[in-house]
């Protein structure tokens, strides 16, 4: 029989991923029950997104580097989280629209995944958005493989544009939104301090 071989294993709160994997199903307590891969989101500026082992999120010309390796797992119906599989940490969106590191799954974590008309995929916030127009938040980076605001982002535009170079598919179990810890919630990119003052879009936003 073969053994499970785990990718993450840096906490409790951590999703661990099952490659290629089987197992009785008797063997294993919550077991993982979400389909999703492991792999490269390339933008069309050039860059492959990247997570240092610091939590820093920006664009790297080196598609060789495990930075650039992310699991995309389903936490919704077209909703995904973007995990950094070297840092363990997930990709977020704040009400101001900063991109960030965060240590553990919260809301802020959550992207919907759409195909745009040009058959690129755009990530867009599932918690924020422009209050008076509606439109959506993007992930987003710019001509220098830096990230930009999610509110800056337009979807018609090559910033927001993403292939997904998939490397393998995986078993993931689902992350656990209460095991949320205010004191950890997040770690923002840039070292700076962590801007959690917006407000979603049925609130009063600036």
């Amino acid at each position: 029989m073969r053994i499970l071989r785990p990718i993450l294993l840096k906490g409790a709160h951590m999703l661990q991923c099952f490659c290629g994997q089987r197992s009785k199903s008797t063997t294993i307590t919550n077991e993982p029950q979400l389909k999703g891969i492991v792999t490269r989101l390339f933008s069309q500026q050039g860059f492959y997104l990247q997570m240092q082992p610091d939590g820093t999120i920006d664009g790297s010309k080196d598609e060789n580097t495990d930075n650039t390796l992310f699991n995309l797992i389903p936490v919704g119906l077209r909703v995904v989280a973007i995990q950094g599989v070297k840092s363990g940490f997930y990709i977020a969106m704040n009400g101001e629209g900063m991109l960030y590191s965060s240590e553990m799954f919260t809301p802020e974590c959550r992207f919907k995944e759409s195909v745009f008309e040009n058959y690129y995929v755009i990530y867009s916030s599932t918690v924020y958005r422009q209050q008076e127009s509606g439109r959506a938040w993007f992930l987003g980076l710019t001509k220098e493989g830096q990230v930009m605001k999610g509110n800056r982002v337009k979807k018609t535009k090559p910033s927001s544009h993403f292939v997904p170079r998939p490397i393998e598919v995986c078993m993931y179990r689902e992350p656990s939104l209460h095991e949320i810890e205010d004191k950890h919630r997040s770690r923002k990119s840039s070292g700076t301090p962590t801007m959690n003052g917006g407000k979603a879009v049925n609130q009063d936003s600036t």
